[in-house]
């Protein structure tokens, strides 16, 4: 008799799910430790975002706002998605901080201006502006995942996560240094770009050297060690952020969830 694998049987009915909850829009709320008010979600982005309770589904994500992100700070969110750590922040930062919300796919950036229209006195306004981020500034090539519009990616991105391309845009790149002639300086920088952190960070040499902010960055295996260079080379200390703030240690080279901060002793000299 043949056997069937649970993945297997799972799978396609996954599957289901993403392609019929395609254009629902739904409303959440954040854990209650980053204020009131709700958000525009939606399972289109990642089936996750059907729960009621994120806590569950984002600890990492939550772990790192309530770390990061103090009264007053500013924050930049590079590959918002859904803007679950955008309007944590903007919760954690209050009225006298400011968020920008980065997020090519228009859209996601439509749900994230749905939700940034909610007006919350004690929440930080969050600005939300419809770019990609890489190395140069120019036009590039991005694709809408064919699963979860959470992993769409840039032309050299992606991960299986995304099952393919579904469609192709093309949309405006700019880099991080170009930014930072736009907006003010940020305190704390999250980084979400399916697989093009490393080029994201090669066009952010003034924000790192001299701006020095704090940086989460999601970082994918083969980028490992060009990104652990980069930050070396900026003077960085690298941290698991998925481990309890009281056991990390200094690591050698880049992890999924690296934790980026500053050695705020060192003077760091840029390369002509």
């Amino acid at each position: 008799m043949a056997t069937f694998s649970r993945d297997r049987l799972i799978n396609p009915f996954r599957r289901i799910l993403e392609r019929v909850s395609r254009g629902v829009v739904l409303r959440r709320g954040l854990p209650s430790q980053f204020g009131p008010g709700k958000i525009f979600v939606s399972p289109e982005a990642g089936l996750k975002y059907c729960r009621f309770d994120y806590s569950r589904c984002e600890p990492v994500l939550f772990q790192m706002a309530v770390e990061l992100v103090h009264e007053g700070d500013i924050i930049w969110d590079i590959g918002a998605n859904v803007g679950l750590f955008a309007f944590a922040a903007a919760g954690r930062a209050g009225a006298r901080g400011k968020v920008v919300a980065v997020e090519p796919d228009l859209w996601l950036v439509t749900l994230l201006r749905r939700s940034a229209a909610v007006k919350i006195s004690s929440r930080a306004p969050v600005t939300v502006i419809p770019v990609a981020v890489a190395d140069t500034l120019g036009l590039g090539h991005f694709h809408i995942a064919a699963r979860a519009r959470s992993a769409n990616y840039l032309d050299g991105g992606g991960s299986t996560q995304s099952g393919g391309s579904r469609e192709t845009e093309v949309v405006p790149t700019v880099t991080l240094d170009w930014l930072l002639e736009q907006l003010p300086a940020p305190t704390a920088v999250k980084i979400d770009v399916e697989g093009m952190e490393h080029r994201v960070l090669q066009g952010a040499e003034k924000l790192i050297m001299d701006v020095r902010p704090k940086i989460w960055c999601e970082v994918s295996e083969q980028n490992a060690e060009p990104v652990t260079e980069l930050l070396r080379a900026a003077a960085y200390d690298i941290y698991n952020a998925a481990d309890e703030p009281s056991v990390r240690e200094p690591l050698r080279r880049a992890v999924w969830d690296t934790l980026a901060c500053p050695q705020l002793t060192k003077r760091v000299i840029r390369s002509s």
